[in-house]
């Protein structure tokens, strides 16, 4: 019999669940199959029984606990506190660890996150490599010849990738404009710079135009999220600590984050620098914003970030930057704090499942036809993005944060520009 205090799942939290149910009309997985155990209360209780032995962790187990997208949905509907998203990474770091996966999987996805994503001189390189691939009409060619599709996968993870922007490689000090309100470090993550140059543009232009100095440190890294979703939280960590090694000195007010997932790994370690850790709208919102001074005509449907909304608990900022945009229309997505089924790679390992969950999100957006689609997380906005290409909609899908740029007449760069 397993000694639960041995396993590496956290036994006394799956204790927290009373079994209540209110989670399940929330999960996006039990909403599409109706299986208990594909319900956080029913993974719950496989959690449990492995850790005391009565379940054996075997493929099947491990399958379910990776089938979870981890939105953290379920935590806002939880009445008894259930830290459902700190369970559900221990398992998976127990299934790890007992190699109760494939070891193939397990090793390519390690890789992956490790050495590609965990390190930006190789994700510079990786995304230099995509630009050219996608501008030299390379991927045109192999889209219509199939090729892509010899490795299990691959062309679902190709066919989600937007269309690479130049990178976004600020000065290490950008000044504020005008009277200066303060002094903010710029968290900009791995896969920001590379694929969502524009958001991270922005962000800076942004802050910038409502008075605040934005330091952006050379040295920082990946946040760690994957990994830690991943089931490696030993490597997560070690990435938390050369960030911490980074901006711990920063005499900032404030550590800006403009990637939902990001925020919601950084901000729940227990450490200083976990509390200077802020969203850019919660930020900007409580700082009081300046005046934008251009109009931006339409309608904006907004869609919550799954890890902004349930593991940050903010709602409300974005919509509030949004409102305060001139000439702009602001309403709710149908379905806004449903999950759009990006999860990280899950749409690269469930591409079935997350294709139908961004379906729900296309249809939403057929709906309601708005001009633009507004989230704030680069899984999101590339799920989201990907639905409307190929749904053949006439929407721009934006971070809040171009649209708040646009507002101040700040260029593509986050320049002032008109």
């Amino acid at each position: 019999m397993t000694d639960a205090r041995t396993s590496l799942i956290d036994y006394e939290a799956t204790l927290d669940c009373v079994h209540c149910g209110l989670c399940l009309p929330a999960c996006p997985t039990y909403q599409e199959t109706g299986r208990e155990t594909s319900s956080p209360r029913g993974r719950i209780y496989l959690m449990r029984g492995v850790a005391e032995g009565l379940v054996e962790l075997d493929a099947a187990v491990a399958d379910e606990m990776y089938f979870c997208l981890a939105c953290r949905a379920c935590e806002s509907a939880c009445p008894a506190g259930v830290r459902y998203g700190h369970l559900v990474e221990t398992m998976r770091a127990e299934i790890d660890a007992r190699g109760a996966r494939s070891r193939t999987a397990r090793f390519l996805e390690r890789f992956a996150l490790r050495h590609v994503v965990g390190r930006r001189g190789v994700l510079r390189t990786v995304a230099s490599l995509l630009r050219f691939y996608q501008r030299s009409g390379l991927a045109d060619v192999l889209r219509r010849t199939r090729l892509l599709s010899v490795v299990p996968g691959l062309e679902a993870a190709e066919r989600s990738l937007p269309e690479l922007p130049d990178p976004h490689r600020p000065p290490i000090l950008v000044p504020a404009h005008g009277a200066r309100r303060g002094r903010v470090a710029l968290f900009a993550g791995c896969v920001m710079p590379e694929l969502f140059g524009p958001v991270n543009a922005a962000t800076v232009g942004v802050l910038a135009a409502n008075g605040f100095e934005v330091h952006v440190p050379r040295a920082q890294s990946c946040c760690g999220a994957l990994l830690l979703h991943s089931g490696d939280p030993k490597a997560a960590r070690r990435l938390f600590e050369r960030n911490r090694s980074v901006f711990h000195a920063e005499d900032v007010d404030a550590i800006i984050v403009d990637s939902a997932g990001c925020g919601a790994a950084l901000r729940e370690y227990d450490d200083p620098i976990a509390g200077k850790v802020r969203d850019v709208s919660e930020f900007l919102v409580d700082a009081g914003l300046r005046s934008p001074t251009h109009a931006v005509e339409g309608l904006v449907a907004y869609d919550d970030p799954c890890h902004l909304l349930h593991a940050q608990r903010v709602a409300a900022a974005p919509r509030a930057l949004l409102r305060a945009i001139p000439g702009l229309r602001v309403v709710d997505l149908p379905g806004a704090s449903d999950c759009c089924g990006a999860a990280g790679i899950y749409g690269v390992t469930h591409p079935e499942m997350s294709g139908r969950l961004r379906a729900r999100k296309v249809e939403a957006i057929r709906e309601t036809r708005p001009d633009f689609v507004a989230t704030g997380n680069p899984g999101c906005l590339m799920q989201i993005a990907q639905g409307v290409r190929q749904a053949g909609l006439a929407v721009e899908v934006l971070h809040p944060v171009q649209l708040l740029a646009r507002a101040y007449g700040l260029d593509a760069q986050g320049a002032r520009g008109r």
